[in-house]
């Protein structure tokens, strides 16, 4: 089975993540993982912050000559503005003094950056956090609550990703469905063909008039203050049947992925397949009816969403994920000052309008590693080769394949 964890704040020297149980022979380059950490820090909507605060990878363990071999991989995303940050931020005590006047450039946005955040921000961990952890400064709680952090999300995915598709062939693939009150009305599921394609597109949107419907909500929210949330999806193609189980309650894949998917920065809603559509459905129009066409056993639809009784079915599987507006509202929310009780406006910290396009790839790393880590755990072996042979023989085991 795979383990992950990450470490590192928003402003902070670095991010860490660290991925344990990673089979040898797995092949990925660091410029690989850059590109994935680039495809995060595109889309539309995205403020200036994205432009010139760099991620600068490096590869700490795990990895020899392009391939892993099966000790623990370490991953940093060094911070390029930690200079700007580093008395604020600084492990170590500073004195007092030192956060009371700017960096030596005369500038008043480095003396505002170390001053205490006193006023939390509606629908972000500020208030609570402080409450939480006893701390008089929203600083320590935001920095670490920052979806920052799933820029080491997205770094494991890349290595998740590649453990599918080398042990299985799988394939990843996440566009937005609506952005705003704008929707995607073309009903059109993306493929790994359409990667590119998506990649290119502003707000991953495949269809012209419903992308640009996107872009003009999104100049309008700007224009307003305002944040904008979305819906996205994301599909993973060639799962083979059987992974995650009935069994047990935490074993089913689609709690774990719901679980994952809920524990982005943002996310406030999922559902697997059709989800709350079916719902609404009665039972004989509801579930997908099984066949057997050119050999070959499969559903007629995929209402379910690729997963049936908490286990993958074989048909792709479908994960929608519902984020809300980012918190920091340019047009500030009321709020309170915890150092005086009064009441006042919400702190600004960053100038995003929405982070939903870069949502849906911090959704396919999560996606990846939830079926990464079921892969593992039902063909786990020490290499790529031995887990494809597990697979195989697996797969070579199924009645209905075998007839």
């Amino acid at each position: 089975m795979l383990r992950w964890s990450t470490a590192g704040e928003s402003h902070g020297r670095a991010l860490i993540a660290l991925l344990e149980g990673v089979p040898a022979g797995v092949h990925l380059t660091s410029e690989e993982v850059r590109a994935a950490l680039a495809r995060r820090r595109a889309g539309y909507g995205r403020g200036a912050r994205q432009k010139w605060e760099q991620d600068e990878l490096t590869v700490l363990s795990g990895f020899r000559h392009g391939v892993s071999i099966g000790s623990p991989v370490a991953l940093e995303i060094a911070n390029s503005e930690w200079p700007k940050w580093e008395t604020v931020m600084s492990p170590d005590p500073v004195p007092r003094e030192s956060l009371l006047i700017d960096a030596g450039t005369g500038d008043e946005r480095e003396v505002a950056r170390n001053r205490p955040l006193t006023k939390p921000r509606p629908g972000h961990a500020d208030l609570t956090g402080m409450n939480k952890y006893g701390f008089d400064d929203a600083r320590p709680v935001l920095e670490r609550a920052s979806a920052r952090e799933t820029a080491a999300r997205v770094a494991l995915g890349a290595l998740a990703g590649a453990i599918n598709s080398e042990v299985a062939g799988i394939n990843v693939v996440s566009h937005v469905v609506s952005l705003g009150q704008a929707e995607d009305t073309s009903g059109y599921l993306p493929t790994p063909e359409d990667s590119e394609a998506l990649d290119a597109s502003p707000v991953r949107c495949l269809d012209p008039d419903s992308a640009q419907q996107m872009i003009d909500t999104v100049d309008e929210a700007k224009k307003a203050g305002d944040t904008l949330g979305g819906v996205i999806e994301v599909v993973l193609y060639n799962v083979p049947t059987g992974l995650g189980t009935y069994a047990t309650p935490f074993g089913r894949l689609d709690s774990q992925l719901a679980a994952a998917m809920m524990s982005i920065q943002s996310v406030k809603g999922v559902e697997i397949g059709d989800g709350f559509t079916t719902a609404r459905r009665p039972g004989s129009a509801a579930h997908d009816e099984i066949v057997r066409e050119d050999g070959r056993v499969h559903r007629v639809t995929n209402r379910a969403g690729g997963i049936e009784g908490g286990m993958s079915n074989g048909e792709p599987i479908r994960v929608r994920v519902a984020l809300k507006p980012i918190s920091t509202v340019p047009r500030a929310l009321r709020t309170i000052d915890t150092e005086t009780g009064e009441a006042a406006t919400a702190l600004h910290q960053r100038s995003d309008t929405t982070a939903v396009v870069p949502g849906a790839v911090v959704a396919e790393a999560m996606a990846s590693l939830i079926v990464a880590d079921a892969l593992t755990q039902k063909f786990g072996g020490d290499s790529v080769t031995q887990m494809q042979s597990a697979l195989a023989s697996y797969i070579g085991s199924i009645p209905e394949v075998r007839k």
